[in-house]
């Protein structure tokens, strides 16, 4: 069976964690940004910038990147650039104090320390900035990287910096489901096609934490998840 990709990731710029780095330093040019992307569009591709800088942020939206990833360092411009053209930020919003407590735990470097609090902090205001811009919110990819159960605390984070509860589901479902391009199949039933389900104990738009508890998980239709 043949396998297809729908998403690209494209690593272009410094980590804002690098030792002696400049966080937000560009590695590549926008020409050869574009090049990648244009690859990977007449493959079929959706493709997402890992970008912190502002810069990078611009050149990758005007390279005609579907998604940035992180987006941490944005500045106004490029807020409205990604407005403009309807380019979504996947922001993990709670990763800086996941990072902030294990590093810590683990005696990292104070320099990676300081650097994490500091964009931790400079992308929560870009979120809340970006969010009332009207640029699409995508629930973030750093989730991936916890220990479980931790990734769903991001959705609190959310919404204390000014998104709606909705909109925060939106972000890890629909709206994320578009922008990958799978949205045609998020809501659809057909006979015969397996869904994925989650279930979880209260109402989250009352109170989202409740995401951060979910009893039942069916994937495919194969039971995944069922808390006792």
């Amino acid at each position: 069976m043949p396998v297809v990709l729908t998403c690209s990731k494209l690593l272009h710029q410094d980590a804002v964690l690098a030792y002696g780095g400049v966080p937000g330093s560009q590695e590549m040019t926008e020409e050869e940004i574009k090049a990648v992307v244009d690859v990977g569009h007449a493959a079929g591709i959706k493709v997402t910038a890992h970008a912190h800088g502002a810069q990078s942020i611009k050149d990758a939206i005007n390279a005609g990147a579907d998604s940035i990833e992180h987006a941490s360092l944005a500045d106004d411009e490029a807020i409205e650039l990604a407005a403009q053209k309807q380019v979504a930020f996947s922001m993990d919003v709670y990763n800086g104090s996941y990072i902030a407590t294990a590093g810590r735990e683990q005696g990292w470097p104070e320099e990676f320390i300081r650097k994490n609090d500091e964009t931790t902090e400079a992308q929560r205001q870009v979120f809340t900035r970006a969010y009332e811009a009207g640029v699409p919110i995508i629930y973030g990819t750093d989730s991936a990287v916890y220990p479980h159960g931790d990734n769903a605390k991001q959705f609190v984070v959310m919404i204390r910096r000014g998104m709606t509860p909705m909109d925060a589901i939106k972000a890890a479902t629909s709206l994320a489901a578009r922008f990958i391009g799978w949205d045609a199949d998020v809501g659809s039933i057909t006979a015969g096609r397996y869904g994925d389900l989650i279930a979880v104990r209260g109402d989250p738009l009352a109170d989202i934490s409740a995401l951060q508890q979910v009893d039942v998980v069916i994937k495919g239709g194969l039971l995944f998840k069922r808390q006792q």
